[in-house]
């Protein structure tokens, strides 16, 4: 929950809906996928977290009734989906550089994680489009698709969630 502070905010002990929207992130490196982890933003070890196997074989994380502490951020993966949801008790989009801090990657317009311009070319892509603004201030709005390429492009860039 430090780095959900970290990224401006606010852990709660259960999950609220009032405001619920998914973006969808993808992430490649030379043309191949990398799964953005499932647990970013729940404390997946509070009793009040429930875990359960997917179809796939991974893990998935949810089902917060009541924590008896604060064990989720409103903006957190459920999954490896590389869904990313918003779910909070006011209308509060978060933005792409929240969701990094949490997920304690480096978002900067030159660099993602450990791979930097210009020895590695980084693109980004918001529903198909290329996007060269700092890639921080992406708004997670809901059916968002946004596709980051580090390295060689996959054969088809994502468009659409």
């Amino acid at each position: 929950m430090q780095l959900t502070r970290k990224a401006g905010l606010i852990p709660e002990r259960a999950e609220f809906l009032e405001y619920h929207v998914h973006a969808h992130l993808d992430v490649f490196v030379n043309g191949d996928p990398v799964r953005v982890p499932a647990g970013i933003g729940i404390n997946i070890h509070d009793p009040g977290v429930h875990s359960a196997k997917l179809q796939d074989g991974t893990t998935g994380y949810g089902g917060i009734q009541l924590c008896s502490h604060v064990c989720i951020s409103p903006l957190h993966t459920h999954d490896d989906s590389g869904i990313l949801h918003t779910e909070t008790k006011t209308v509060q989009p978060n933005r792409l550089g929240q969701f990094f801090t949490e997920w304690a990657v480096r978002l900067t317009p030159d660099c993602v994680g450990g791979f930097c311009k210009p020895e590695a070319p980084i693109a980004i892509f918001v529903d198909g489009e290329r996007y060269t603004s700092d890639p921080r201030e992406i708004e997670l709005s809901n059916g968002k698709e946004i596709a980051i390429v580090i390295g060689t492009p996959p054969s088809s860039i994502p468009e659409s969630f």
